[in-house]
């Protein structure tokens, strides 16, 4: 069982970009010396939810801080990028760092960046599928073209390479049957949202394994929430007082591309149901409800949003706890 870091590089009230990204590197230092497996970085455009607008930079400035652990994209958009340029930055990044890069991948939503950075509703809505299918054959190095709808050019040599064989680790964020069911069909694992439950990530993960034509795919990653304290009250109270100050700028920034009005969760309710579903509580607490989410899910890796306390220090404090009190014993659990 491998148990990352998730880090969005969330921006809280009252704090400036500087002090936001500067806790990111300091909590993905804390990560690795902690006992973490890897750390994990979202990508963000126009909006305080994540001040990181490229997942792939961060991860490669975290990869020359860190040792040990793998350092990935939770998730890199592929409509908004030209796949062969991400392929060709995984790659780099998974020579350089002995193979410790690991690129998560996402159809993104019909947000304002696909009017800022050119590509177009058309791209999200129809273009995934391609995107992925060049993705996947640039990151395999060597010599390609594409013929496809969207991209098309003549044969050229992807360099470097990668140091991994056949390819750089691949996983792909699924929030809706098309974008399951084609990961299934391509045979690469997938990455599950923090906002369903455990039993609801089973389901998912089972309805994949139904569509993979090979059979059941290993690899896949579900997210949660992880804050150690005392108590669970204790717990309970630090992340339903910082997280909806956190959520409601952020779940607001996201904007429509077509103007259509789109539902939007509501901060607090969705803080309590983040907080009742996931593991926040005192250490044993935490054991139980991660060990929990592994046996039922099925999952090989779990990756834990830690910022949710919001202030930098009582991060630091919650993931020296988690990797100390909580981390050991859901291995020795489930191994």
């Amino acid at each position: 069982m491998r148990i990352g870091a998730f880090l969005p590089a969330a921006q809280f009230p009252g704090r400036d970009h500087t002090r936001v990204l500067e806790s990111t590197l300091d909590a993905a230092v804390a990560a690795e010396e902690a006992g973490f497996d890897g750390v994990w970085f979202a990508e963000h455009h126009f909006m305080s939810y994540g001040i990181c607008p490229s997942a792939a930079t961060l991860a490669a400035f975290v990869l020359g801080r860190t040792h040990r652990i793998s350092v990935g994209t939770a998730v890199s958009v592929l409509s908004t990028r030209h796949p062969v340029d991400l392929a060709e930055q995984a790659n780099l990044l998974d020579q350089v760092s002995g193979g410790r890069f690991r690129l998560g991948v996402g159809r993104g939503g019909p947000w304002i960046d696909l009017e800022v950075f050119g590509t177009g509703l058309d791209r999200y809505e129809n273009g995934f599928a391609e995107s992925l299918d060049v993705l996947l054959a640039a990151l395999g190095g060597g010599r390609m073209r594409a013929d496809g709808a969207t991209f098309g050019f003549r044969e050229v040599e992807i360099v470097p390479g990668p140091r991994t064989r056949p390819r750089p680790d691949v996983m792909v964020a699924a929030s809706s049957d098309r974008t399951l069911h084609l990961a299934a069909r391509l045979g690469l694992p997938v990455l599950v949202g923090m906002h369903l439950t455990p039993q609801e990530q089973a389901e998912l993960l089972r309805d994949h394994a139904e569509h993979a034509p090979e059979g059941p795919v290993a690899g896949h990653v579900v997210t949660g929430v992880a804050h150690v304290a005392d108590t669970r009250e204790e717990a309970r109270t630090t992340l339903l007082e910082a997280l909806p100050t956190w959520l409601r700028p952020g779940l607001a920034s996201y904007q429509p591309l077509d103007g259509r009005q789109r539902p939007q969760r509501d901060p607090d309710h969705y803080a309590r149901f983040l907080v009742d579903t996931h593991a926040v509580g005192s250490p044993d607490d935490c054991v139980g409800r991660l060990t929990e989410q592994a046996r039922v899910t099925g999952a090989e890796e779990l990756i834990l949003l830690v910022e949710g306390a919001g202030d930098p220090d009582a991060v630091l404090r919650n993931i020296a706890r988690l990797g100390s009190e909580v981390l050991p014993k859901v291995r020795a659990a489930v191994d």
